[in-house]
C-alpha cells in the first residue's frame, strides 16, 4: 500500500509553502524518486510527462543551439520545480533538464499537475511566482556571461550549487564546469586555483569542497544576490 507524503516531511520549499488545501491536491500523486547525476529528466522537443520538486540537490536547464552547442541557462533545486513550460500551457521546450547534483525529488505526473492547476488558481499563482523568480535568475546569468570575469562567474555558480545542495562537498569536475559555463577547461582550472588560494574552496579529484562562503561571495561580486533576493521577496527567508 502506497504511503502518502506528508507536507511537514517535504524538503522542497515550494511544496512546503503551499497551503494545506493546495498541497492536498497534489499529495495523492506525489512519489519520491532518486535522481542520479547525469540523468536527463526533460529532453528537447519531447512532451514533458512528469515534473520534479527537488529536495537538496540540483538540476540544470541546458539550452541548445540548432548546431548542437550547449550552455547551462539556469539551475533548480529545493526552492523550485521542473516542467515550467506546463505552467504557461506549453507541453515541451527546446531545452534539456539534467541532474547535476544527485538528490531525492518528489515526482508528479504532468497530467496530475495540469489538472490541479485548473482546479486551483492560488496553486497556479504560487508556482508562477517561482517561474518569475527563475526568469530573474536567467536574466542575471545573461548579465554575468556578458559582463563578468570567469572567476566571478565561477564563484557565483558555486554559490548557487552550495545553496541548493545542502552539503559542503560538491561532486563537480573541471570538465563539467567547463561545459556548464561555456569556458575552456584551462580557464576553469586557473579560476579554481585562484579561489582555492584565497581560501574559498578546497579541490579534490571530482569534488569541490566549499570552505568559506564569505570569500566566495566577495569573489562573485555583483553576480550573486539579485536573483536570491527576489526569491526571498516572494517566498520569505528559508
Amino acid at each position: 500500500m502506497r504511503v502518502l507524503t506528508a507536507q511537514p516531511d517535504v524538503r522542497n520549499r515550494l511544496l512546503a509553502t503551499l497551503s494545506q488545501s493546495d498541497f492536498a491536491l497534489l499529495q495523492p500523486d506525489l512519489e519520491r524518486r532518486s535522481l542520479e547525476q547525469g540523468e536527463v529528466i526533460e529532453r528537447p522537443g519531447i512532451s514533458i510527462d512528469q515534473v520534479f520538486f527537488p529536495e537538496p540537490g540540483m538540476v540544470s536547464v541546458v539550452a541548445h543551439t540548432l548546431t548542437g552547442m550547449t550552455l547551462e541557462a539556469g539551475v533548480i533545486g529545493p526552492e523550485g520545480v521542473t516542467g515550467l513550460p506546463l505552467l504557461h500551457g506549453v507541453d515541451q521546450s527546446p531545452n534539456e533538464v539534467r541532474v547535476q547534483i544527485p538528490c531525492r525529488a518528489l515526482c508528479l505526473p504532468a497530467e496530475a499537475l495540469v489538472r490541479a492547476l485548473r482546479s486551483s488558481r492560488p496553486l497556479h499563482d504560487h508556482l508562477l511566482r517561482f517561474a518569475h523568480a527563475f526568469q530573474v535568475q536567467l536574466a542575471q546569468t545573461v548579465v554575468c556571461n556578458g559582463r563578468l570575469t570567469i572567476n566571478e562567474r565561477l564563484a557565483r555558480w558555486l554559490l548557487m550549487c552550495h545553496d541548493r545542495a545542502d552539503r559542503e562537498d560538491l561532486p563537480l569536475t573541471h570538465e563539467f564546469l567547463s561545459l556548464m559555463l561555456g569556458v575552456r577547461r584551462p580557464g576553469i582550472t586557473t579560476a579554481l586555483q585562484v579561489l582555492e588560494g584565497a581560501g574559498a574552496l578546497k579541490m579534490r579529484r571530482g569534488v569541490i569542497a566549499i570552505r568559506d562562503r564569505t570569500v566566495l561571495t566577495e569573489a562573485a561580486g555583483d553576480g550573486y544576490g539579485t536573483a536570491e533576493a527576489e526569491y526571498e521577496r516572494l517566498f520569505g527567508r528559508s
